[in-house]
Order: structure tokens, then C-alpha cells, then sequence
């Protein structure tokens, strides 16, 4: 998942942010996968959107002189629902992988292979192939049973970030996601976060809320239980409606160990409502996560 750090208030806040902005802006923590070299970034998970591009649109603000190239690998863990939904947990393992050359193209673990096609000094809009891994049974036989898969598919991300400014660092971020195959349907989020006191030359943090939207296809593929799958479950035929799936809180947070060193952490939460929520498919509508990665800067 891609993160980074800051202080606030006046010119110390300035300060941290540029700080963080130039150490590691756009590190990532979002690629965990049961497989590896898979970045299960763009699977449903309580991690907010905004948690994989987090302090991105900060860096341009504050490092006018952005390398031409930057690249940072690592290897990353999370604690994490066995399905959207899910009342167990349990951990996955995978590689972190975040490159980028001249601000313009990136191939990173949090969002995916693209380029950013227009942007100024405090926003960008980007648009980027991205890969779901799906829903397989075996995650929790348990409660899965019957429901058949949810088949890895890939798709496109429209992605379009603001900073509102230097003295007042909100960014706010939109999404639009469409996945060709597996859940084929559309699925978008509304985000916002702000760098948080307590920041250090060696700490920075952030916070912020997520807000997630779908079609009806792309609820019913994860939340609906049609007639086979009624018939081969212990489920009750369900049909889920196009609208808002959840909303969500996120932390996230990375420690500089030295000029190549460093480790991330975030952790989210995530509520699901309307008919995500409702869903025979949902155990639980409240579902948390926790990652973390250590990192080398080259």
C-alpha cells in the first residue's frame, strides 16, 4: 500500500510534510497476495482506497525537483478478512512494489501500471490497469460453500487527487474502477486524508475517511446469491441493489530506520451498509485490517 507522513501546524507543518514527501512518498503497502508477485490491492478490503496513494499528490508541493526515477521494493503481511464480510481472519503475505519515473508512469503493488495524463502542481488525474483476484471458495469453505468463485479479472482505474493547500494539506481523492471479467462490474470511492500532529523527521502518519460505490452487477457478484447458488448453499436467494456498499476510517503510518530503510504500517475500518450489508452473504458488516512492510529505497 503506497504511504507516507507529516506534522502540521504553520511552518513546522510545512516542513515535516516536504519531509515525507521527499523520503518516501509513494510507498507501497497495498500489495499483499496469498500468491506471490499478485498484488491483491484492488480485491474488497476495509483498506480505504486513498491508503494506496497515500501523500502522492503531496510530493510534487513540496519537491519541485522529483528524481526522474524512484523505486522502492519490500516485502508486506496483513491481518485481513477471509472474504469481504467475513467474521474470520487471517493472514497474508507478499511483495511490495512501488516504481515510478518522471511523475508521469508508475507500476506499483497499490495502483497498479499507468500514468498520470494530466496534472498541476497540487492534483493529478491518472488512469491505470489494475488486477482483482476474486473471491475463491477455499478463503472459507465454511461460509463460501456453494457460492462458486469469483474469478481474478483485470481491469481500468480513473483516479483524480486534490490538495486543497500547502497551509491546509487536505487531499481529496475519486475513483472509478471497471473490472473486465470476475465481478465485471463498476466500483468507485470518495476519500479524503490529512497528515496528522505528532510527526517527526523519522515518523509521519496520516487519517482519513473512505466512502465505496458499486453497480448492482458488481454488489451481486460479491453480495447476491442467485438461484444456482441458493440451490447449492444454505443461503436464500438474494438480489443486492446498485448504491453505497461502505464506509470506512483509515490510519496509515511509516518509520525511517536510515536513508534506504523504512517500515509502513496501516490499519482501516470498514462498515458495510445498504446491500452489502443486508447480504446473506455478510457475517459481519464491520471488517478491519492491519499491514505492515519493511522497505529498501534505492
Amino acid at each position: 500500500m503506497l504511504n507516507s507522513r507529516r506534522k502540521r501546524s504553520g511552518k513546522l507543518r510545512n516542513k515535516q510534510t516536504g519531509i515525507a514527501a521527499t523520503s518516501l512518498v509513494a510507498v507501497t503497502l497495498g500489495g499483499i497476495a496469498c500468491l506471490p508477485g499478485l498484488a491483491s490491492a484492488q480485491t474488497p478490503s476495509p483498506l480505504g482506497e486513498w491508503q494506496y496513494s497515500v501523500g502522492i499528490p503531496l510530493q510534487k508541493m513540496y519537491q519541485p525537483n522529483i528524481p526522474d526515477w524512484q523505486v522502492r521494493l519490500g516485502a508486506a503481511a496483513s491481518f485481513q478478512p477471509r472474504f469481504e464480510g467475513s467474521q474470520r481472519y487471517h493472514v497474508v503475505a507478499g511483495p511490495s512494489i512501488d516504481v515510478r519515473y518522471k511523475d508521469l508512469f508508475f507500476l506499483s503493488s497499490g495502483e497498479g501500471f499507468g500514468v498520470n495524463f494530466a496534472q498541476g502542481e497540487n492534483w493529478r488525474m491518472s488512469l491505470a490497469a489494475v488486477y482483482d483476484l476474486g473471491r475463491r471458495g477455499q478463503d472459507d469453505p465454511q461460509e463460501l460453500n456453494g457460492l462458486g468463485n469469483i474469478n481474478a479479472a483485470p481491469g481500468l482505474k480513473l483516479a483524480g487527487e486534490y490538495v486543497v493547500s500547502k497551509d491546509f494539506p487536505l487531499v481529496l481523492r475519486a475513483d472509478i474502477r471497471r473490472y473486465f471479467g470476475g465481478s465485471n462490474g463498476w466500483i468507485g470511492d470518495l476519500g479524503a486524508y490529512m497528515p496528522l500532529p505528532g510527526s517527526s523527521k523519522t515518523f509521519f502518519w496520516f487519517a482519513g475517511p473512505n466512502v465505496s460505490l458499486a453497480d448492482s452487477t458488481y454488489m451481486n457478484s460479491w453480495f447476491g446469491v442467485n438461484q444456482q447458488q441458493a440451490a447449492n448453499s444454505h443461503l436464500s436467494q438474494y438480489h443486492a441493489s446498485a448504491g453505497f456498499k461502505s464506509v470506512g476510517f483509515g490510519v496509515s503510518a511509516v518509520w525511517l530506520f536510515n536513508k534506504h530503510w523504512f517500515a509502513t504500517a496501516d490499519g482501516a475500518f470498514q462498515q458495510l451498509v445498504g446491500s452489502a450489508g443486508n447480504s446473506p452473504v455478510t457475517r459481519s458488516r464491520a471488517n478491519g485490517v492491519a499491514d505492515v512492510s519493511i522497505n529498501y529505497r534505492f
